[in-house]
């Protein structure tokens, strides 16, 4: 009786029978579609090319290297061609490029114009007959000696010029010179030189003006050639006057001891000549007063007058 309990065991086997997976399963079978995983492969492939060229996706049949190569190519060649523009415009030109182009310019048209000039003198002379010729030849020749001709008168008037000039510098210089020579000896021009100095010192006011016009006198017959007593120059009219109480007027100025006379000269014969014996030093001394003589080699005479137009006297016709 133990037996047929197995047989009885499987009953519970027709679960085989509420299979309802097969009902679902035709439903659930495209699930796990990876089997169309082939059609992804493409998929992943087109992903570079719409960076590059979208309109190769038509040509499935194209090998996708030659796609990317042309785009590549035409990637290159829009690159260029915006290089070379970038680099040809705007034209950067240094201030130098643009000297040296505007030179080459004006010579180019300099060397156009001459060449076109030449060209129709040479087309002209070209259709020229014999006659014209040789008449222009002698027309030129002609043109040439008168050129030369007053190329040599220039040159003889340029010579002229300069020896002119040459002889007024020298006229002026010697002029000049004069002039200076001459305002020396009027007063008007300050003298410097070798020369004396003579000091007379009058404590008892008994120096006079004609023993100060013997000093002057005796001076000048030594060779003196400029002289200045005190801050009054000595010229050709100078005169001397006494003046009532003491002391002396030389051209209407004033002057007081001590006298000093500045004198420009040979000092070896201006010093003999004061003191010679019955001379200046000596009538100075026999009046109580007291000479001084100082040798120097350069005095200066400083003391100018001032020079007056003569009222009277001109110049005698020669």
């Amino acid at each position: 009786m133990a037996r047929p309990e197995p047989k009885h065991a499987p009953e519970p086997a027709p679960k085989p029978e509420s299979k309802p997976l097969p009902v679902s399963a035709p439903e659930l079978l495209p699930v796990p579609a990876p089997e169309p995983a082939p059609e992804s492969a493409p998929e992943d492939e087109p992903e570079d090319e719409p960076e590059d060229e979208p309109g190769f996706e038509e040509d499935p049949e194209e090998a996708e290297p030659a796609p990317m190569s042309v785009s590549a190519r035409a990637v290159d060649r829009h690159s260029g061609r915006r290089r070379l523009k970038a680099a040809l415009w705007p034209p950067r030109m240094s201030r130098g490029q643009l000297v040296v182009a505007v030179l080459l310019f004006a010579l180019g048209l300099g060397l156009a114009i001459q060449v076109r000039s030449t060209n129709d003198h040479h087309s002209q002379l070209r259709g020229a007959r014999q006659e014209d010729l040789v008449r222009i030849l002698d027309e030129l020749d002609s043109r040439q000696q008168r050129l030369q001709q007053e190329k040599a008168e220039l040159e003889q008037s340029l010579a002229k010029l300069e020896n002119s000039s040459n002889q007024a510098k020298e006229a002026q210089e010697q002029t000049r010179k004069k002039a200076t020579e001459l305002g020396v000896l009027a007063g008007t021009v300050k003298a410097t030189g070798p020369g004396i100095v003579l000091t007379v010192d009058d404590p008892q006011g008994q120096v006079k003006a004609d023993m100060l016009l013997d000093t002057l006198q005796e001076l000048r017959a030594a060779g003196a050639e400029a002289i200045q007593i005190n801050d009054v120059r000595v010229v050709v009219n100078t005169y001397f006057t006494d003046v009532s109480g003491g002391g002396v007027q030389i051209d209407g100025k004033k002057v007081s001891a001590p006298y000093r006379f500045t004198v420009v000269g040979n000092p070896q014969d201006l010093t003999p000549a004061l003191n010679i014996p019955g001379g200046v030093v000596r009538t100075l001394e026999s009046h109580q007063a007291r000479a001084t003589i100082s040798q120097q080699q350069k005095v200066v005479v400083d003391a100018l007058v001032d020079l007056k137009t003569p009222q009277y006297v001109k110049p005698a016709p020669k």
